[in-house]
This record gives C-alpha cells, structure tokens and sequence, in this order.
C-alpha cells in the first residue's frame, strides 16, 4: 500500500527544520592550550570544540582557522593556560572526606604541639563520645618512637581517643580506647598486626597494621548523612586542585552506596574509578564483574585492592632483610605467595582488575612472582597494579618486565611520598636498599605504565607538588640539592601523562576521558602556570583557575562560595 504524501506545510517545516543548523557546539577559544596527544606526547592547541553532551568534538591547532559562527556558545580562555583535568591515580575519597571533618594533626610539628591541639579540640567538642583524628607522624616530631596513651590520657582521660598515624597504617589511642577494645598486655596482636608495648609488657597505646581491628570494631560508625558531608568535602578538595578523576583505593558498601546517592542526585562530579576493598566488598558491590560505567562516566567499579603489607613509618613494610633501625623485624605481611596468588585468581576469574598494595621489597618480590605465574593462566591485557612499589631489589625488575609484557603492569606510584619519606626512608631501610627506592624512572624502563596519585589523607591530593617532585625528587625547600637518587627523575612530559592519560589508562578509562581529544569527555581546566616550562617551584604554586568535568564549570576560584565551586552542575 503506498505511504501517503506529506501536507506541502510539513514538508516545508522539516525541510526548515533539517536546513537549520542545531547550534549546541560550545567553542572554547584563545587558550595555550596542552594534552598529551595520542602518540603519547604533548600536543597544544589554540582552541576546543565540544559538544551539548560535554564530549570533545575538535582540537583547533595554531595556523588553522578558527570557527567564528554555528556556536550556541563562546567560552573566552582569555590567553590562560588549558591542561585535562588532573588525575590522581590512588586516592581513599572517604577517608579524605572524614579527615575533614575530624581533628588533623598533619600540621603538628611535635608531640607538644599535637598534644596542645588535641586537647583544644576535645574542649570544643565536649559532646563527641570519641575523638576521632589523624596525620600524626613521630618521625616529624623527631620524637624517635611512638607516643603513648599515657601521653594522650595527659590531656583527655574521660572518653577515648582514636587517632590515626599519617600513613593510615597505625594508631594512637588513650587508656580509654584501649579499655574499650580490652587491650592489656595478655591480649595478642592478629596476624598482620602488632601492638606495641612498653618494658613492662603493658600496651604503650599504638596498634599497628591489623592489630588495629582490636579496637576500630568499638568506634560508633558514621551515619548515611556523615558519608554525604564527608564526600562533598572530598569532592570539592579535589576539584578546586584541578582533579577531575581520581582511583579510589579500597572502597566499602558504604562508601559506594554514597556515591551513588550523589550520582542519583546528580551532585558526583568528580570520575571515581573504584577498588573494592578485598574480596568481600568487592563482590557484594559488583557481584560477577565491574560495574558498566555509570552517570556519564562518572563511576565504575573497576576492580579490587589488596593489601599485601604495612608503611615503612610504622614498620609495615614487608622487606626482605631486617629493618636497619630495629633488626628485630622484618615486617608485617598479609598473606604468603600462595593465599595473595589464590586471591589473585579469584578476583581474575570475573574480570576485575587488580590493585595491590606492596611497599617493601619482600611484598613487591612475592607480588611480581605471583602476577608472573597467574599470567599464564589469566592471558591479555590485565593491566594489574601494584600500589606504591616503593622498594624494588634489583633482581626483581626482570620479573616486572616480563609481567608487564605478559598482561601489562601499572606502577601505581605518589612521587610526593619520596620527597617526604626520604629521611625515614633512609633509616628504615639504610643505605644500601635506597637504590630500588621510589624507582619511577626504573619502572617505566621495565615496561610499567606509571600512574601518579597522591594517597590522601596520607598526603594532600595536590598533583602540582606531585608534579614537581617528579621531576627533581626534591622537596619544597630544594632538598637535597642534587635530587634524592636522582636518576630516578622523570621528564615534564612523563610527569604530566602520570596524572593525565596515564592514570587513566590505568583505569580502563583511557577511551573516555584522561586528554583532550575527539570522543572524549571535555575534563579540563585553566591554569595560572604552565608546568612544561616552569620552574619546580612555581609548580607547586600553581593555582587552578576553573576546573571543569563534562563540559560543566564546577570550581571556579573567582567566586567559589556559589554552588558547586562556583559554578553549575554538570551535564548528565
């Protein structure tokens, strides 16, 4: 039966209508702007062409021309320098969140002064039935041990207190908070753990590694409102810094249910690329394998973390000889070879990818000798991670290359650690082990694809002071002068892809954000520095400008006490 014909008044309107151009381009122009283009080195660009969805639809290069009409709108970069979006590659978005709003003793610079400030915040917190805090470390202190509770029950007696040291792998807590978790000097410590003691046998009042559970099972847990506050804080952290991703590392139910709500409500405007934490959590979130990506790319569940050893600060660190400051110890494994390989393949057999924290020698050597015999099984491109690998033997780089070959290997490393650990770092390990300490140069040279993060709280989720210290291995005031190890600097260039295209290629992610290119999330922001001419110094002041995530402004410093940042919600 023949169609039948069209009204000639609506045959008139869709001929209109199709002639008509829609206009829903955004133009972003008169910037210097860089990426890091696909042949994996930088590319500029004078100007960027994305579309209503938030999605980059053309880089304008200098000597083309540059489109004047057929835009619905016009952003003027104003000459200001236009980077992608920083990504932090090993982040806890939780535990930043919650270190905001509990007491932080990053600050601190003795046992004096943490004293002082924890007793001013229990006086202005008199309701709070613990005092819950962190970023205490007693190698900034030059206290030369650990504090006590004898110490803290100095300045609050009357109710416990739980403080977490800066690397997230110890804690200090009063005479109460050992009652509350029946700590006396009979009670042993879980495998992994320990618990320090004093001469007599009795706890001095810090609980390292898992000896930690002893007491953190009797602390009141937040409420679904606490996890909301926390994250929005997170959040615009890492977003007034020029983050627009962030992998985060060790995820709970909880913690993913709260990103979700802010999905559902359409206030999650930073990319998280998930790891559950362990087998457990990770399932229950995922069940059968990694979540498809949701809110425009704004949240996936990518795989599971495993903890394989401590910090090297409180002595975790899984080495392969005794520490050169306490010969007593070796460190505090998690698992052998064998339950980290069984693991390992249980995670693998559904797909996820997965993360694994090693720190020492000895956990990198059995992590790499695992990774090496479970890639005969599980074949193609894995990507598999180790998080930190801050001390590698010289024999076991050969295995990281063959690893890497195999099923692919992300170092994933935080330059900011070296340049913080490195006195700490050189007692703990002595001199002779530094060589295979925070080794980036020496990772990418096995074949290792380098993501940069930051590990907040541990440290602040700055990727300019990351940036700077990858490329000098020294610290904000210079030192050493030389650069610690220095031949283990990378270039500006392998520096900004480790916290741009790199990191997320670690993540899977690389096909939908991570540089600015065509079919790619438009993540970008504008800077007051240009870090692949700067000098290291005005690096690590580089103050961010604008950040936007898909194609929506949601930091803007000249007025970021409006909304997000200053600026409107982003497309969904």
């Amino acid at each position: 039966m023949p169609r039948p014909a069209l009204p000639e008044v609506l045959l008139a309107a869709l001929a209109a209508l199709l002639a008509t151009p829609a206009y829903a381009d955004t133009l972003v122009d008169n910037v210097q702007g860089q990426t890091i283009g696909a042949d994996g080195h930088v590319e500029r660009f004078k100007a960027m062409v994305m579309d209503d969805a938030g999605v980059v639809k053309a880089l304008i290069h200098e000597g083309e021309k540059t489109p004047k009409k057929g835009f619905q709108y016009r952003i003027d970069g104003k000459g200001r320098i236009m980077l992608p979006g920083m990504i932090d590659a090993h982040v806890h978005v939780m535990g930043t969140g919650f270190a905001a709003l509990t007491l932080d003793l990053s600050d601190t610079k003795s046992l004096g002064d943490a004293l002082a400030k924890i007793a001013d915040y229990a006086k202005a917190h008199p309701d709070r039935p613990w005092l819950l805090g962190g970023g205490w470390n007693q190698e900034r202190w030059n206290l030369g041990r650990f504090p006590t509770a004898a110490e803290l029950d100095a300045v609050v007696a009357d109710r416990p207190v739980w403080l977490e040291r800066a690397d997230g792998h110890a804690n200090w807590a009063n005479s109460a908070a050992l009652k509350a978790g029946a700590v006396t000097a009979a009670t042993q410590a879980p495998a992994g753990g320990e618990i320090i003691h004093l001469a007599d046998g009795s706890p001095a009042g810090v609980l390292v590694d898992n000896a930690r559970s002893l007491i953190e099972t009797h602390v009141p847990p937040p409420t679904a409102r606490d996890y909301d506050i926390a994250f929005a804080l997170a959040q615009q952290d890492f977003y007034h810094r020029g983050l627009t991703a962030v992998a985060d590392m060790g995820a709970t139910m909880e913690d993913w249910q709260t990103f979700r709500r802010a999905g559902d409500a359409n206030t999650l405007y930073v990319r998280i690329m998930v790891y559950g934490a362990g087998i457990e959590n990770t399932i229950r979130i995922g069940g059968p394998g990694p979540t498809p990506w949701l809110y425009a790319d704004r949240l996936r569940l990518n795989g599971i973390k495993l903890l394989l050893d401590g910090a090297l600060g409180s002595r975790g660190a899984w080495l392969k000889a005794p520490y050169h400051d306490r010969p007593d110890t070796r460190g505090l494994p998690n698992f052998t070879q064998t339950q980290l390989g069984n693991l390992m393949s249980r995670a693998a057999m559904d797909n996820y990818q997965i993360a694994v924290h090693a720190i020492g020698d000895e956990a990198n050597a059995v992590l790499l000798n695992a990774m090496d015999d479970l890639s005969q099984t599980y074949k193609g491109d894995r990507r598999w991670r180790i998080e930190h690998a801050q001390v590698i033997d010289a024999p076991d780089w050969p295995v990281a290359a063959r690893v890497a070959k195999s099923v692919g290997l992300v170092a994933s490393m935080q330059p900011i650690h070296q340049t913080s650990d490195r006195l700490m770092a050189e007692a703990r390990l002595g001199p002779d082990r530094l060589a295979g300490a925070y080794a980036w140069a020496t990772a990418k040279a096995n074949g290792a694809t380098l993501a940069f993060g930051s590990d907040t709280p541990v440290e602040r989720p700055d990727p300019w002071a990351g940036f700077a210290a990858a490329i000098t291995r020294q610290d904000e005031n210079g030192q050493p002068p030389q650069g610690w190890q220095p031949q283990e600097r990378v270039s500006r260039e392998t520096a900004f892809a480790g916290y741009t295209s790199q990191a997320a290629y670690a993540g899977f992610a690389e096909k939908r954000f991570g540089r600015l290119a065509p079919g790619l999330r438009a993540d970008f922001i504008f800077v007051d520095t240009d870090p692949m001419v700067a000098t290291p110094e005005a690096i690590r002041k580089t103050k961010v400008l604008e950040t936007w995530v898909g194609g929506g402004k949601v930091w803007d410093a000249a007025k970021p006490e409006g909304g997000a940042g200053g600026a409107e919600p982003v497309k969904k």
